[in-house]
């Protein structure tokens, strides 16, 4: 498949990249710098335009209470909900589509190219460097974790552009298919909505897609590429069996390699260090998805637990409606939750406790 963004490789920014690309290795990151600077800048314009134009609208009197700090975290869940929204929906095009794609042996799947695929890793690498210079700039706000992750991830989705495991770029960026919904989940408690019947629904199938496409997909296709790694590191790679050069006259090379192998070269080989970096990562992160499965579910659960009866004693019921409205407001904006509200307009509200899933604890950031 042919890289299938709308905007071609610009030739100006291709040159410009293409010295660092040579020192660093990474062949094909000029054909797609201009897609991972396009990406970088449109979720940048996402968080500081369009977030705050559209939340003050829709969520006037919410938006306009929360604190600068809490303003830049809510912009950062809607770059975040729309950033995994567009590109699942674009990966699984991908998957559906490129037909070279689905035909790759397992050498073309550890150092194959595909445009389809590429393009959904530059996307990736567009949001990851975005995320990187936002928490780089922001730590206070989102800690040295989620820049760690930041770091982590934009450098492990650059090594597909030596390439290198091209073909899984659209796989594991599946995980993805989880985060619209943790992101809606969070919006609900910075709504007021925490215990809703909306809340409820969203956590079962957030519960739901969390373990089908990070336990059972995630896990199921790291098995698959720890076996690619495996034939790679034992069987090596033929530079000559691969593109015909230097083989007896007959020998046959698959008619997809004059594409898909195009970048390899009689240097291309799979050192014993970068299976060890990226099997230690993947394993890393799906040890990671098990750990935040459990805690998500306690997270949900803890959002519909009634009040204890210590809770039940600190409860306020306050007469005045303008108090009522603050107090729904101060609800959305610092995670009260909304217990019960009476026929004469009274509302009832206790502190909800904090979990995995609020997201502003740098030391249990959530798993997005």
């Amino acid at each position: 498949m042919k890289d299938p963004f709308p905007i071609p490789p610009i030739p100006a920014l291709s040159e410009a990249v293409k010295p660092l690309a040579d020192y660093l290795g990474l062949p094909t990151l000029p054909l797609h710098i201009h897609e991972v600077l396009i990406t970088a800048a449109f979720y940048e314009f996402i968080r500081s335009v369009v977030s705050p134009a559209l939340s003050s609208r829709i969520f006037p009197r919410q938006y306009a209470a929360l604190s600068k700090t809490k303003k830049m975290n809510w912009d950062v869940h809607v770059v975040s909900f729309v950033q995994s929204t567009s590109i699942n929906i674009l990966a699984l095009w991908v998957m559906f589509n490129d037909e070279e794609r689905r035909q790759m042996d397992w050498q073309e799947r550890l150092w194959g190219y595909s445009g389809g695929s590429a393009m959904i890793q530059a996307l990736a690498a567009g949001y990851f460097v975005w995320d990187l210079l936002i928490t780089a700039t922001n730590v206070n706000v989102f800690g040295l974790g989620m820049l760690a992750h930041a770091v982590s991830a934009l450098t492990v989705y650059s090594f597909g552009f030596r390439p290198f495991v091209n073909f899984y770029s659209t796989t594991f960026i599946l995980w993805e298919l989880s985060s619209p919904f943790l992101n809606i989940h969070w919006f609900c408690d910075k709504l007021g909505m925490t215990g809703s019947r909306v809340q409820l629904y969203n956590g079962l199938v957030l519960i739901g897609m969390f373990f089908s496409c990070r336990l059972v997909w995630g896990t199921w296709q790291s098995v698959m590429v720890y076996r690619d790694l495996y034939s790679g590191v034992t069987k090596g790679f033929d530079y000559g069996a691969v593109t015909g050069v230097g083989k007896s006259e007959g020998t046959t090379v698959p008619a997809s390699y004059v594409e898909t192998m195009r970048f390899v070269t009689p240097d291309t080989g799979l050192p014993l260090w970068l299976a060890v970096v990226y099997v230690a990562s993947n394993l890393t992160l799906n040890s990671l998805n098990f750990y935040w499965f459990f805690k998500m579910i306690d997270a949900v659960r803890k959002r519909f637990e009634p009040a204890g009866p210590e809770e039940k004693q600190r409860l306020k019921v306050e007469a005045s409606p303008a108090r009522e409205s603050e107090k729904l407001l101060k609800g959305a904006a610092d995670g009260t939750a909304v217990l019960a509200t009476g026929a004469d307009g009274h509302v009832v509200t206790r502190q909800r406790r904090r979990t995995l899933l609020d997201g502003e604890d740098p030391d249990n950031a959530p798993p997005v």
